[in-house]
This record gives C-alpha cells, structure tokens and sequence, in this order.
C-alpha cells in the first residue's frame, strides 16, 4: 500500500500544510492540488459539495501527490466509511467532546481487531493497491475536532483513545464557546492558554494538533509554538480575496478586508 507522507512528516518532527475545499469543483480542486500543499481537505461539514462531488474532487486530488482528506460533516460511522472507500487518506472528525465520541470516530476509521469499518475500499484499493485492507489501520489519519469547553475539559481522556493520530482545532467554535463570541487568528490570553493545554495534552500522548488559521503569519507563530499541522483559509476564501483585490485595484480603491474568518 503506499504510505501515507503526512504521518513520515510528522514523525520526523516537521509540520505539514493543508488546503482546505468548499467549492464543489474537479478544476478548482485540481488547481489548488497543484498548488504545493502537503495535503488537502475536502469538507464535507461547511462546503458545498455532496457525495458525488466529494469523490470527482478526489480524484482530481489523486492526480499529484498531495494527501487527500476529508471533513465529515458528523460523527457518524457510515458517512466516514465511505468517504475512506472513495479514497480519502484521513479524517478529520467535528465536535468531538468526550473519550466515548473520539472511541466511535476511531473505531469507523479502523478495520478488525482495531475498530468496526466494514470491509470494501472500493477505490482505495484501486488508486493504493491490492493490499490496502492489511495496511490501511496504520495509514488512514485520524483527527479529532477540539472545538467546545466540554472537549477542554476531556482533553486528555480524548487525547488517550487508542489509534487517534492527532486533534484539529476549530479556533472560531472554540472561541465562541470560551468566550461567546468566535473568529480567527485568536491573540486572545484565554483562546492561547486553552489552545497551549491542547497542545501539551497531545504531546503527552504523543499525538500531533493541528489547527485552521487566516494568515500566514498566523500559521507560522503556531508551528513555531508546536503545532504541526496549519490549515490556510479555504478555496472559496483564496478566491474571493484575490477577486475582490484585482478589483479594488482596478478602481483605485485600497483593499482593507474586515474578515474574521477563513471562510
């Protein structure tokens, strides 16, 4: 089976960095895979696209060497098992708050004796061989969503569930429920502290953290504190910016964007 990059990065201590997906385009797809990303998510929770979509964006994935994963739009067994049949590389999991949530999630992503997927990689096998069934369990990637007080809370417990790979921090929903009110790029004292004991937790347990940023410059202080996994706003964002600034341009008018979010 061929291995997944992501997980040799990793160990070798480095950090990885992912494109996001809402638009529901093989060409938009194909473009940002080319782009240079270690990986790139097609998300299934806030993008656009369905099932099918999902599968034609894919494989417009597979034609480089970028790492295709996926966001589920829920922690249910069935929607996570067929977007690893069609080829996706990882999960990336919503909403999860206690260890028995993060057990669930894991154990759909997991072949026997490790977990409960059925057994039918219909295009995982094709595009990564007749041996997927035998290697996969050590492959797929598995990220659990720390998103609310309540996953703060269990951080460890969560953090100790067996075959988890690492936590992804939604920082707008996790602001908005420390502090009532979301957005990106947080500096805030009370987001940095819990975002530092997620970071500690995963490391206690030897799993990596992840997180989705707005700039840049915010991505590169979080690798700097840690974390080894940066996601850089989303295709539809990258587009608007570059729209509206090609525009604005145009007219003499200069670009100050309001935005919070990446998205």
């Amino acid at each position: 089976m061929k291995s997944n990059a992501l997980k040799q990065t990793w160990r070798d201590g480095k950090a990885t960095l992912n494109g996001w997906l809402h638009i529901p385009s093989t060409w938009s797809t194909e473009v940002m895979a080319h782009a240079g990303f270690d990986s790139l998510t097609v998300d299934m929770q806030h993008g656009m696209m369905g099932l099918e979509s999902a599968i034609h964006m894919l494989q417009a994935i597979s034609t480089t060497e970028t790492v295709a994963l996926a966001r589920v739009d829920w922690n249910e067994p069935g929607a996570i098992m067929r977007l690893l049949d069609a080829g996706a590389m990882g999960i990336i999991c919503p909403m999860i708050n206690t260890r028995a949530e993060c057990e669930q999630f894991v154990s759909a992503c997991r072949y026997h004796p490790d977990g409960i997927r059925s057994l039918g990689p219909t295009r995982a096998r094709v595009i990564y061989g007749d041996d997927y069934a035998r290697h996969a369990n050590d492959e797929v990637v598995t990220l659990a969503m720390i998103e609310t007080r309540e996953a703060l809370d269990n951080v460890d417990e969560i953090a100790s569930v067996k075959g988890l790979d690492g936590f992804y921090i939604g920082p707008g929903d996790l602001r908005l429920s420390l502090m009532g009110v979301g957005g990106m790029d947080n500096e805030d004292d009370e987001f940095l502290a819990a975002l530092d004991a997620i970071l500690a937790a995963a490391k206690r347990h030897g799993i990596i953290t992840g997180i989705h940023c707005n700039s840049v410059s915010y991505a590169q202080k979080m690798i700097a504190r840690g974390l080894q996994m940066v996601t850089l706003q989303t295709d539809s964002a990258l587009l608007s910016g570059a729209a509206v600034s090609t525009v604005n341009g145009m007219r003499g008018v200069q670009t100050q964007s309001k935005r919070t979010d990446a998205y």
